[in-house]
């Protein structure tokens, strides 16, 4: 199971389309969960926030699952390379799990539970386009897998 688990919803429709149909096409080769956790007002107290995010996040992640953080601070990874990687893990870990934080970032804890981070780009994007990327990712990846034709 591949399981993308969100801080936030997502707001604009026309995305949450995308993302739905994204979600229909992994789900032809793998099963998929998306799970959304509450984020949390910003105030004056941002470490306060990360941390509740954190642990809202950390309560849906269980023990056996190999949990990869999107974080702009992760290493950089291209297209075949996240192909590969997911190939190979699916032979170790019956769950990957797939980690977008909140607005403010990852908290010190959850940094800590991730077995990697790694960056989709240097560009910073909206959390909500931020998951319909990954999920865009993860089809290619397929797509790659099964030496099937995809736009390049």
């Amino acid at each position: 199971m591949i399981r993308l688990i969100c801080v936030g919803k997502v707001k604009d429709k026309h995305l949450s389309a995308l993302i739905d149909d994204y979600s229909k096409r992994i789900n032809h080769y793998h099963r998929l969960e998306i799970v959304e956790v509450k984020d949390e007002p910003i105030t004056s107290d941002e470490k306060s926030v990360l941390e509740k995010e954190g642990e809202r996040v950390l309560s849906k992640i269980s023990d056996n699952e190999y949990v990869i953080l999107l974080d702009l601070h992760g290493k950089n990874i291209d297209s075949l390379s996240l192909a590969d990687k997911l190939d190979r893990l699916f032979t170790s870990y019956p769950k990957i799990c797939f980690v977008i934080g909140g607005s403010l970032g990852l908290s010190d804890q959850l940094i800590q539970r991730a077995n990697e981070r790694i960056k989709l780009s240097d560009l910073t994007f909206l959390h909500q386009m931020t998951r319909l990327i990954i999920l865009e990712q993860i089809y290619r990846s397929f797509k790659i897998l099964h030496h099937e034709t995809y736009h390049k």
